[in-house]
């Protein structure tokens, strides 16, 4: 059994990001051909998109504001200008800040971590779900956290966000759900990444000793349950939240 995306159009945001490169490269993999979006980092983009195209998939590369309808608007125009449609939607982009208590941390923080968790969500799915609708088939799957059950101090703005979007993505799941197309949430634990195998931080005692599997998880681990959700092998999924963290979280029932 292989997860097969022969034929696929996925879209990656925050693609240049240390999770979202290793999607972009593992969808490519497995057949799918990629819009890479960025923000800023457009050296980093092209670089992805060339990774892709020696996988022998198609790439481009797209700069948005994912807090901004208008430009999440224009970047849809132009992946439909070079592949026709985007069957596989991927909302990892997020805005970094640095975590504070609540009493010490900015309004501004919260804003925008509810702009780029829960817009961004709402304006991806504005963009991509009708064309989804019509085709009868779509995958939209969100990048959460396990700090989202975690409620640690320092973390407010964040799990706000975090929150928000799992909202958003269960009231969708159940809207959209007749047209085929399944909505669902990866929640990754502190995740190993490029930029720890660079600096040699990939372990960290005082996390692992509190994590069923003594580790840290990987970048391509995530990944891989992205591609997972992306592929038909996951069609009768919809509306989860799938702690991809070693156990550190476990959602009840």
């Amino acid at each position: 059994m292989n997860i097969d995306l022969s034929g696929r159009i996925a879209l990656v945001t925050g693609a240049t990001g240390q999770l979202g490169r290793v999607m972009a490269r593992t969808l490519a993999s497995c057949g799918a051909d990629v819009v890479i979006h960025y923000l800023s980092n457009e050296a980093k983009a092209e670089e992805i998109g060339r990774e892709v195209e020696a996988l022998g998939r198609r790439a481009i590369t797209v700069q948005a504001d994912i807090t901004n309808l208008d430009s999440i608007q224009a970047m849809k125009e132009k992946a439909l200008a070079e592949f026709g449609r985007v069957d596989i939607v991927v909302a990892n982009a997020v805005i970094q800040y640095e975590w504070k208590s609540i009493l010490e941390q900015s309004p501004a923080d919260y804003v925008g971590q509810f702009e780029s968790c829960v817009l961004q969500s709402v304006y991806l799915a504005k963009a991509f779900i009708p064309g989804m609708i019509e085709r009868r088939r779509g995958r939209m799957i969100g990048i959460n956290t396990e700090c989202s059950m975690q409620n640690t101090p320092g973390q407010s703005a964040y799990v706000a966000g975090k929150r928000g979007m799992d909202g958003v993505y269960r009231v969708l799941a159940r809207e959209v759900g007749e047209s085929q197309i399944t909505v669902n949430q990866i929640a990754p634990g502190w995740t190993v990444s490029e930029q720890d195998r660079t600096n040699n931080t990939e372990h960290s005692e005082s996390y692992e000793i509190n994590v069923p599997l003594k580790r840290r998880g990987t970048d391509q681990e995530i990944a891989n349950v992205v591609a997972f959700l992306a592929s038909d092998l996951a069609s009768f999924i919809t509306g989860a939240y799938i702690p991809v963290s070693g156990g550190n979280v476990m959602p009840a029932i």
